[in-house]
């Protein structure tokens, strides 16, 4: 993101939005000011999709993780075992 060319005014995005459409799909998302404070982050579709699959990730590395703290894991060569067995009962 390059702050000097993607913090916008609300009106200059109510002005300009197909063109405000295109530079967050080409550059990344866009903060919109109102009253010359912050008030929302405008990203492509693609970049949301990217970022929400990116903290489902983190968020099962958590949980993993937790489980692990929890005493609730196994060792990889038993997890390995399992799997080899349920692929050949399939």
């Amino acid at each position: 993101m390059r702050p000097s060319q993607d913090i916008k005014p609300i009106s200059y995005v109510k002005a300009n939005s197909a063109q405000v459409l295109e530079q967050v799909n080409t550059s990344g998302p866009m903060i919109i000011t109102q009253n010359g404070e912050a008030q929302a982050v405008l990203m492509g579709v693609k970049e949301y999709e990217n970022m929400m699959e990116s903290l489902a990730l983190l968020k099962i590395l958590a949980m993993s993780k937790k489980s692990l703290e929890d005493g609730k894991g196994i060792p990889a060569s038993e997890a390995f075992a399992r799997i080899r067995k349920g692929i050949n009962n399939a």
